[in-house]
């Protein structure tokens, strides 16, 4: 399980949640997911920067929500290319009690508007998404399961790094990235290979020392199989608790070193039931899906003024 080990569950804290994580980011993907985002929203000519002009000026960020802070990094390099520059009152990962002065952003007028609602959708999305994963981590640590709870590849087209890092900002594992971070063996994978046994060993003969082979597993008939075949990992999906856990605990039984994950149907309300001492792992689809945004605004302010949240500017 050593590919999962950095996202064991722990308590939230925002001095370490966050801590560090932003060395994660190459600062050259930073520069193009940016470049990517602020040219999908102005392609062409920006009309209104003729009404901002280009006098220095200044916004504060307000958080208007509870949650975890989370993005940061993205929020930087949106605005370090349109020559902004980004001011923080809180470390990331902090737990956010609205309304909260986070931030302040300085630059050509035309410039910081020119990156507002970017960089704000980026923020509230990363956050949303780490609020969520601290929810799911601290349902879980209150079962005093030691397991790791963990996102899926269930994440928005060309915003998979960003969500991936509010996973990790909340104290969730990320899982594989991508379809080269593991072998996984769906369903339709065994399907078209003949078998559970079949589709093992073509896994097995591309997968070097360095990838794990999963296999998806409706029954315990399926997961021995599997485990018989030299998978690393179980996938147990869709099964209820009471069916969960005897089946995880016979598994184990015979292969005590097969790692088991549980997915399918796994909500915040829920998960304490799937928490149990056979499960390695609990993968959560809404975590990335279904999380909501949190809420932001970004609010110009007079130089030399004390900026103050308005209610009615928001």
């Amino acid at each position: 399980m050593a590919m999962l080990h950095r996202a064991r569950a722990h308590p939230f804290n925002p001095q370490t949640l966050g801590a560090g994580l932003e060395l994660l980011l190459p600062p050259t993907t930073l520069a193009a997911l940016a470049d990517s985002w602020l040219r999908e929203d102005c392609p062409g000519l920006n009309h209104a920067a003729l009404v901002s002009g280009a006098a220095p000026s200044q916004a504060v960020l307000w958080a208007k929500s509870p949650g975890v802070l989370a993005g940061r990094p993205f929020f930087d390099a949106i605005f370090a290319r349109v020559n902004c520059q980004v001011s923080w009152f809180l470390p990331e990962g902090s737990k956010l009690v609205p309304v909260a002065k986070v931030a302040e952003v300085r630059g050509p007028a035309h410039c910081l508007l020119l990156g507002e609602r970017v960089a704000l959708n980026t923020l509230a999305r990363c956050s949303g998404v780490a609020s969520a994963a601290a929810a799911a981590v601290e349902a879980a640590k209150g079962t005093g399961w030691t397991g790791h709870v963990a996102g899926t590849r269930k994440t928005t087209p060309g915003f998979r790094l960003v969500e991936k890092f509010g996973l990790l900002v909340g104290g969730a594992a990320a899982h594989r990235y991508d379809l080269g971070g593991l072998v996984m063996v769906k369903d339709n994978h065994v399907l078209a290979a003949g078998g559970v046994e079949k589709a093992v060993q073509a896994a097995r003969q591309v997968a070097d020392f360095t990838l794990k082979v999963e296999v998806e597993c409706s029954s315990l008939q399926e997961a021995v199989e599997a485990a018989k075949a030299g998978a690393d990992l179980v996938l147990l999906d869709n099964f209820r608790p009471e069916e969960l856990h005897p089946t995880a605990a016979a598994l184990k039984a015979q292969f005590p070193g097969v790692g088991v994950e549980a997915s399918g149907g796994i909500t915040l309300a829920n998960l304490p039931q799937f928490c149990g001492p056979h499960i390695d792992v609990l993968s959560l689809g809404m975590l990335t899906q279904a999380a909501p945004a949190l809420d932001f605004s970004l609010k110009l302010f007079p130089e030399g003024a004390t900026p103050m949240y308005n209610a009615h500017r928001s």
